[in-house]
């Protein structure tokens, strides 16, 4: 790497760092190539005489920080110690409602190629206040493919579905495809996949902001979160794995967790083993139950419902037991509240706010 003339100024720490997100970048893809034969390969490869804009990472000892006037000076090694070209000086602007002067200190300093020019990514350490607990109210969530959320509230069933997201991996996905080049992907290609991208996270951070602020809004302290065990290590099938191996259920977790604990709402991880077929109400746990996707009828006590509501349900009794035989409204269980994510607003509303 040092004999290429695009690395060889690179600080040491710098260098070690691209070769690491390299290795576990291939690393990656040959694990889901076993599953999938249709994954696409990190975008690391030369085109032509133009080779790829990686990340760099800049650690504690790669730059040095002036939050006073907003730069950064980031180190191109020691080999050029003699000489006054040892470092990039560069100013940056933040968004308004940031400000690095106030953090406890940058940990590192990551430049990072958008397709039109490079960003700076400044990790921090921040110390964050905790609010009290929101209150004694308990909730349970249901994480899924087609119903991205469904959430057991103490008064409420309400499902969050992903439709606007199957939207976009539909539309950004066949744009990657039909641009991509002979040589790796084109720049459309490379644009699809950011957008995509970009659309995921900001679907991910409404989705788990709006859960957490309804969490609050009804005095919910403690929200449970249904945790697949081994989902990514299974082999479901080709179509299977497509769904299952890329499921956020993780990330969905991670934002959850942290949100919560900013706004007082503890979120706690639980495996949601035989939550999908066992009745909320009587505790029926017969397979058939299940009778296909989003019906739940059981075979015991005759509940009918939406089978998402029933394993939020059921998530919620993990913290909350419920002795069985306490109707939890067969009615409120069957038809849930839907919240749709809005595009025009970029927000999680009602069904009748956006379909009005």
């Amino acid at each position: 790497m040092k004999n290429q003339s695009c690395w060889k100024d690179l600080n040491a720490q710098s260098s070690q760092k691209v070769i690491e997100e390299l290795s576990d970048a291939f690393q990656s893809w040959f694990d889901l190539r076993h599953k999938d034969e249709e994954a696409n390969p990190p975008g690391y490869r030369k085109h032509g005489d133009e080779r790829p804009r990686s990340t760099v990472t800049f650690k504690e000892d790669g730059f040095k920080h002036d939050p006073e006037n907003n730069r950064v000076r980031l180190s191109k090694g020691k080999n050029l110690k003699e000489y006054w070209s040892d470092f990039l000086l560069c100013e940056y602007q933040t968004r308004p409602d940031v400000d690095l002067s106030k953090v406890n200190s940058v940990q590192n300093v990551r430049a990072v190629w958008n397709g039109d020019e490079w960003e700076l990514h400044f990790v921090c350490n921040v110390s964050l206040e905790t609010n009290d607990s929101a209150g004694e109210g308990v909730a349970g969530t249901d994480l899924g493919i087609k119903n991205i959320a469904t959430v057991a509230f103490p008064d409420e069933y309400v499902l969050y579905p992903g439709n606007s997201l199957k939207e976009d991996k539909h539309y950004f996905k066949r744009a990657e495809y039909d641009t991509e080049g002979e040589n790796g992907p084109s720049e459309r290609s490379m644009w699809a996949r950011r957008k995509l991208a970009d659309r995921e996270t900001h679907f991910y951070h409404t989705l788990t902001d709006t859960i957490i602020t309804e969490c609050v809004e009804r005095g919910v302290g403690t929200l449970a979160v249904s945790w697949p065990e081994d989902v990514r290590e299974s082999d479901w099938g080709k179509t299977g794995n497509k769904k299952l191996h890329s499921w956020a259920f993780d990330r969905i977790y991670q934002y959850l967790e942290y949100k919560g604990e900013i706004r007082g709402v503890e979120v706690l991880k639980e495996n949601e083993w035989n939550t999908s077929k066992t009745c909320s109400r009587c505790g029926d746990d017969t397979k058939s139950n299940r009778v296909e996707r989003g019906l739940y009828v059981c075979s015991s006590c005759e509940l009918v419902g939406n089978a998402d509501c029933n394993g939020a349900e059921n998530m919620r009794q993990k913290i909350t037991p419920s002795p069985h035989g306490e109707d939890r409204s067969n009615g409120c269980v069957a038809q849930p509240s839907t919240y749709l994510f809005d595009r025009e607003s970029g927000m999680f509303r009602t069904r009748e706010q956006v379909v009005s």
